[in-house]
């Protein structure tokens, strides 16, 4: 039988060790986008339209390390209104170290912002996104986006870039990060923006939960594209929960 390799029990890695199996390239002078999904065995990304109802404990562990680790956090403006997205709160002392250690994190422990592509800046500038946030959320969007709206959103807290006329390019969306010095991007959603970055070849991991459950129904996957595109990926590591929760994470080759 052949064996497996980079198979591991989540419960044998402490907290530093989970950080270091994910840690992000230690030198960047560009981008390096990881994208965070959680899928059920039958492939469905969402329970009742959003993501929540399929989280374990494994994967709320995962998700909190990857935020620890990531410089930026990126998510379409679907995906911010259907989880009622808040700020990210990493613990800044973890953030500290991972610094320290070259992997990812910041120097002052401050959390990553949150940055959201929106071609109209359709947000809600009283939503808990903006309240709960610890840093300026990012809002990334066009020419398009009413002037009032933008206005609305600055002065709930938000950076605001345009970063197209009518569409947000993905090359666009690095740009505006890597401007910032934001290398270490994390994706979490939803589809159509994660889709986007993989048809222009600009994913460099993806992490999948799969919880061990069944839920049918009709729901989407977690990529979806204007064209078809065939992007090889490599198994990196595979972590394993005692309770069936499988934590994959793919390199494109």
């Amino acid at each position: 039988m052949q064996r497996i390799h980079n198979v591991t029990q989540l419960a044998d890695l402490d907290d530093d060790a989970l950080a270091r199996s994910y840690a992000y390239p230690r030198h960047l002078d560009g981008p390096w986008v990881r994208a965070n999904f959680v899928t059920s065995v039958d492939g469905a990304f969402t329970v009742d339209g959003v993501s929540g109802g399929l989280g374990t404990p494994a994967d709320h562990r995962v998700f909190t390390v990857l935020r620890e680790l990531a410089e930026v956090i990126v998510i379409g403006a679907g995906t911010v209104r259907a989880e009622n997205y808040g700020g990210a709160h990493p613990d800044p002392d973890r953030r500290r170290t991972h610094f320290q250690h070259g992997i990812g994190g910041s120097a002052d422990g401050t959390p990553p912002p949150v940055a959201v592509v929106t071609a109209r800046a359709a947000l809600d500038p009283a939503a808990k996104f903006f309240t709960d946030a610890e840093v300026a959320p990012l809002i990334i969007t066009t020419t398009q986006a009413p002037k009032e709206q933008i206005c609305a959103l600055e002065d709930a807290g938000a950076e605001v870039v345009i970063a197209g006329e009518a569409a947000i390019m993905a090359t666009a969306l690095l740009r505006v990060l890597t401007e910032r010095g934001l290398h270490r991007v994390l994706c979490e959603g939803g589809p159509h923006l994660f889709g986007q970055l993989a048809e222009a070849g600009l994913v460099d991991e993806l992490c999948v939960t799969t919880a061990p459950v069944l839920v049918g129904g009709a729901g989407g996957r977690i990529s979806l594209s204007a064209r078809q595109f065939d992007t090889a990926m490599a198994r990196k590591q595979l972590l394993l929960d005692d309770d069936g929760t499988v934590l994959a994470r793919w390199a494109r080759r």
